[in-house]
C-alpha cells in the first residue's frame, strides 16, 4: 500500500447521491481476489455500452478528466453491500482520495484499510468543488493527510476528520497486518518477559 501524505491533484465529479458499491464495481467482478485490472471495471455498467465500448458522455471517459486523482461523489457515497473491491477499483482507477458530504460506514472503513482517503466536507465546500470542476476540469486541490486539510484554489483551507489509527496507517503505507508486523520486536520483548501461564497446546 502506497503512503498517502500531501498531494495536489485534478478532480472529477460524479455528484449523484446514494451511489452504491454495486455501481462502483458490479458484482460480476467480485470473483477475483487480485486487484490488478479492477480500475478498468470501475463504474463498468455506467461507463461502457453492452458491446464494451466506452460511453462518451460518462465523465470518466471524457478526455479532459484523464489523470484525475480526486473523485467527488454525491451524498451517502458507497452505500449498499460491503466489498473491498470498491476501493480497490477506485485506487486502480488512479484515485487517491474521494470527497463527499457523507460516506457509508462500511465503504469508509474499507477505503481506509485499502489506501483510499475518504474526505468528508460540508455541503458548501462540496458544491464549490463541483462548480470549480465544471468551470475548469484542470482545477486542482491540495490534500494534506498530516494536517487533515483540503486546500482550495482560492487558498481556503478545510479540515476533515479521520481516526488516529487509520491516519497512521495511511501515512506510513501499511494495512492492519503491516502495522502488527511492525511491532514484532515489541511483541517478542513482551513474550520474553511474560512467560505463558497457560499451555494452550496441551492435550
Amino acid at each position: 500500500m502506497e503512503p498517502i501524505k500531501a498531494f495536489t491533484g485534478k478532480m472529477v465529479a460524479l455528484p449523484i447521491n446514494d451511489i452504491d458499491t454495486d455501481q462502483i464495481i458490479p458484482a460480476r467482478f467480485l470473483k477475483t481476489t487480485d486487484k490488478e485490472g479492477l480500475g478498468k471495471a470501475l463504474f463498468s455498467d455506467w461507463r461502457y455500452a453492452s458491446d464494451g465500448s466506452p460511453k462518451p458522455d460518462f465523465v470518466l471517459n471524457q478526455p479532459e478528466h484523464l489523470g484525475a486523482s480526486v473523485f467527488i461523489g454525491g451524498h451517502n457515497f458507497g452505500c449498499g453491500s460491503s466489498r473491498e473491491h470498491a476501493p480497490w477499483a477506485l485506487v486502480g482507477g488512479g484515485f487517491q482520495a474521494v470527497i463527499s458530504t457523507y460516506f457509508a460506514d462500511i465503504f469508509r472503513n474499507n477505503a481506509l484499510k485499502n489506501g483510499l482517503l475518504p474526505v468528508t466536507v460540508d455541503e458548501q465546500t462540496h458544491q464549490q468543488l463541483i462548480s470549480l470542476v465544471e468551470e475548469d476540469p484542470e482545477t486542482q486541490v491540495q490534500i494534506d493527510l498530516a494536517t487533515q486539510s483540503l486546500t482550495l484554489p482560492d487558498g481556503r483551507r478545510v479540515e476533515f476528520p479521520i481516526d488516529g489509527f487509520s491516519k497512521y496507517c495511511l501515512l506510513n503505507g501499511v494495512d492492519q497486518l503491516g502495522y502488527l508486523q511492525g511491532l514484532e520486536e515489541e511483541v517478542a520483548t513482551y513474550e520474553a518477559s511474560n512467560p505463558a501461564r497457560v499451555n494452550t497446546l496441551a492435550g
